[in-house]
């Protein structure tokens, strides 16, 4: 027997029908109407309910956006058999061309734990960003279409891209064991079919990546510029290989204290806020030679 499960979302006129296994290829598709249904039968079959306004269908689920002459509650469970019946006489969710199939590009992903128990870092062979972004809501994502669509899980609470890896913070009422597979197939098939990680053209426009130009460091007082130094070689290769970032923010030569935020794995560890603030500090105060230096570490 083929069931599906009904999920709400933040978004009361979307509706989420999760399979129990993955049904779209890695990529992401979006239907605004009828005729953009080329490629999904069920697409094309939920378009003839009335009330349907947009069809998502991504990883192992498809959404429903519908219009407001019905409530979901009312309708759901129609929808929901309408599914099931489609699938068990042989409906197809989605038609692999052979466009799709050849342009996939061969990737390695694989999850490792962090210091932070809320958040996975997920590891792949190839190379997302030189500049290391943070995204605590879908609304930040414009730089980030992997991201967005990350956001769309139910269970993704934040996410932070840097180099060759993604850190996922996950919301406290799910269990890893349960989503991680989901959450490398995912970040994994994204990438093989060609998913835009980030979207240079649209970072260039955020304050991290301002703070990585050659221009922002060399307006920098000396001290400041010593301290990023000591950062970027001893702090941040072992923050990164925890799912992290240090990104520093200012330095006050009068209270000599240096602020630096957490991100990623890093920003809300129990652990971390005290731990690296406390590191930091005996580093940059033994390395500087100043034993007044204070260190004032915030979470993203």
């Amino acid at each position: 027997m083929f069931n599906i499960i009904i999920k709400e979302t933040q978004n009361p006129a979307i509706l989420k029908f999760e399979f129990p296994d993955f049904i779209s290829y890695g990529s992401n598709f979006e239907y605004k109407n009828i005729d953009e249904t080329k490629n999904s039968p069920l697409a094309k079959k939920l378009f003839y309910l009335p009330f349907v306004k947009t069809v998502y269908i991504s990883g192992n689920f498809v959404a429903i956006e519908r219009f407001s002459i019905v409530e979901w509650s009312d309708v759901q469970e129609e929808v929901k058999n309408q599914i099931e019946q489609f699938i068990q006489d042989g409906g197809k969710v989605l038609i692999e061309t052979e466009e799709s199939t050849n342009k996939k590009i061969p990737v390695t992903v694989y999850g490792e734990s962090t210091p932070n128990p809320g958040v996975l870092k997920f590891v792949s062979n190839k190379l997302f960003t030189k500049t290391s972004i943070e995204f605590k809501n879908i609304d930040e994502t414009d730089a980030s279409p992997l991201a967005k669509e990350l956001f769309k899980l139910p269970y993704v609470k934040e996410v932070f891209i840097d180099e060759n890896y993604v850190s996922v913070s996950k919301y406290e009422s799910y269990d890893w064991n349960e989503i991680t597979v989901e959450i490398r197939s995912f970040i994994k098939n994204y990438i093989e079919n060609g998913g835009t990680v980030i979207d240079d053209s649209k970072i260039v426009t955020t304050t991290a990546h301002e703070k990585k130009q050659d221009e922002y460091f060399d307006k920098l007082d000396v001290t400041s510029q010593q301290i990023i130094n000591i950062l970027e070689e001893y702090i941040k290769p072992a923050v990164a290989s925890d799912g992290g970032n240090i990104a520093f923010e200012n330095f006050d030569a009068e209270s000599k204290k240096v602020s630096v935020t957490l991100q990623g794995a890093c920003s809300g560890c129990p652990s971390s806020t005290f731990t690296l603030k406390n590191g930091i500090e005996n580093m940059l105060r033994q390395m500087l030679n100043d034993n007044e230096i204070m260190v004032e570490a915030h979470n993203a």
